[in-house]
Parts: structure tokens; sequence; C-alpha cells
């Protein structure tokens, strides 16, 4: 027996109708008349008599009908005391340096709304990093850019990035227009992460696919001084749009990559679902709406929301 079931039983009654109370539960009649049929099985006894004029409870029904509406009426002062009372806990999550630009503040932001007395440990590092403190257990949710196939863990797609090459206006060969293949980029200079960073490696073997050896001048791991060395007018780098997402405000140029396998994808990865406390849970749920929002809002630059990521939690 199901609450719902009894929702569409008291609603029948009330409306003495099948097609009203079909209307104002905005379901279909036969998928109302089939609920209610197993109800009946279930309790093997007819609850309504149907008529050409209408329908109307039986002696059955009329007794069901009371106990029906009291069981409801507990239900519904089980979801205000649920609402009334607040989520408590704590919960670590995990974000590389580039995501943490773009998603950190909003994050915490939703989070205090939402769930205040929940404490929240952001930790910034590099995607490697994370992984290891996920598997590890001391974070419970992190978002990374690959994951092991071996792993006993949770992972939804989240997003998909585009890559930009992010440069001062005045910097030679720096690249005009709304787009810019890889293949264009051979004599731009370039600051990038050194090789142990998962973006420098993916976009070495880009490179590679389109034929050409990019000039990377120097290699700085850390994302403000390397943001620093651009703003400068030394060299140019090539980051996902979080990384960029306040770019504009410094005066710097900012060129999306148009080759269609360059970008980064964003994974929601958690421990096991058995090992989430429910404020772990409440925080996936709230990754996910806040990477939404950030989507929709266009305030996450070149992002893309997956379909795996819209239909998840």
């Amino acid at each position: 027996m199901e609450l719902r079931q009894l929702r569409y039983f008291v609603k029948i009654v009330e409306h003495k109708s099948l097609g009203r109370a079909a209307l104002e539960l905005e379901v279909g009649v036969s998928a109302l008349s089939q609920q209610i049929g197993k109800l009946e099985s279930e309790l093997q006894t007819r609850l309504l008599n149907r008529s050409s004029v209408g329908v109307t409870p039986t002696n059955a029904g009329i007794a069901f009908l009371h106990h029906a509406q009291l069981t409801l009426r507990q239900a519904d002062y089980a979801v205000q005391a649920a609402q009334r009372g607040r989520m408590s806990g704590y919960v670590s999550v995990g974000l590389a340096p580039t995501t943490a630009r773009v998603l950190a503040l909003p994050l915490i932001k939703a989070m205090r709304e939402r769930y205040p007395d929940i404490q929240l440990h952001l930790v910034e590092m590099l995607s490697g990093h994370l992984a290891s403190q996920l598997n590890a257990r001391q974070l419970d949710l992190a978002i990374l850019f690959q994951v092991d196939a071996g792993k006993h863990w949770t992972v939804t797609p989240l997003v998909d990035e585009k890559l930009f090459v992010i440069c001062a206006p005045t910097l030679p060969d720096a690249p005009t227009g709304d787009s810019v293949r890889l293949a264009d980029l051979g004599q731009l200079p370039l600051v990038m992460p050194s090789l142990q960073h998962g973006l420098r490696t993916a976009l070495m073997t880009a490179f590679e696919r389109s034929g050409i050896e990019p000039h990377v001048v120097m290699e700085v791991d850390g994302l403000a001084v390397l943001m620093d060395t651009v703003r400068a007018g030394l060299a140019a780098t090539i980051q996902p749009g979080a990384a960029a997402s306040h770019s504009g405000e410094c005066g710097l140029s900012m060129v999306q990559i148009s080759d269609p396998h360059v970008g980064r994808r964003n994974l929601l990865t958690t421990l096991s679902e058995d090992e989430l406390s429910p404020a772990a849970l409440a925080a996936r749920l709230v990754i996910v709406d806040v990477a939404r929002e950030l989507v929709v809002q266009r305030r996450w630059p070149g992002a893309r929301l997956l379909e795996e990521a819209t239909k998840a939690y």
C-alpha cells in the first residue's frame, strides 16, 4: 500500500468523480483507476461504486476513508517535522584549483543557505592528489578529471569544459577573434603547469594530434602565480573556463579553442553510497544544483552540463 494510493482514493471520494480527481492530481484517469484497482486487490474488498452519475464509496470505502485521511495527515506532519529539523554534520569536498575558482564560493553560499548546520571542509589541490585523499577516506566528495576503473567510487559526469587561450592583448602572436585552433598556436609563448598536471598531459596529447610542438617557455604549478605571469604579459596560457572565469575583470583576452577533441570533463566522485553520511549526500545534491545554476547563468565559461548530471539525485 502506497501513500499516493491513499491520496488518490481520498480525492476521488471528495470529488465523487475519477475525471475531476485526475485533473486535480494531474494524472491520467486510466492510471488513477489502475492504482485504485491495485489498492482494492490488496485489501481484497471493493472501496468504490462506479456508476454513470459518478463514484461513491462502499461501506468498506467509508470505513477506510477515515483511516486513510488520518494516515495522510500523519504523513504530512512527519514531512513538516523533518523540514523543521536541520540537517547537521560534517562533509569534506575536494576541488582542483581551476574548479575551485568558479565553484567554491557559490557552493559555500548554497550550503550556508540550505544546510547552515553542516560544517563544510573545502580542500583545494591537484586532481591526482584529491583522488589519493578520496581513496584514503580523507575526503567524502571530490571533482576529478579522470578516475581509476578499479576504485569503488560513485562517479557522475558533471560538466564538460572547453579550453581557452588566455593572455594579455598586447602579447605578440596573441590570437584574436572568438576561437582559435591548436594548429595556429605553434608560435605562441606559453606558461603551463608541469607534466605532473593532468591538464598539461592532455594538452600535449592534443598538440601532438594536431601535428605541432607547443612553445612552452616556462612551467608554473600554482594557478595564482601562473595567472599573474599571464597578466604581466610574459606568456599566454591554456586553461579551462573555470580558470578564465574572472579574467575579463583583469583586461585579459580569452579565446576559445575550437578543436572538438580539446576539453576537460569534470567528474563528481564520491565514496560508495553506503559510506556517505547524510551531510555528504546533501552536499552532493547541492554541488549538482550549483553547477547547473552556474552553467545556466553562463557564469562557468565554456561549460556544458552533462545529461547524467541533469538526471542525478
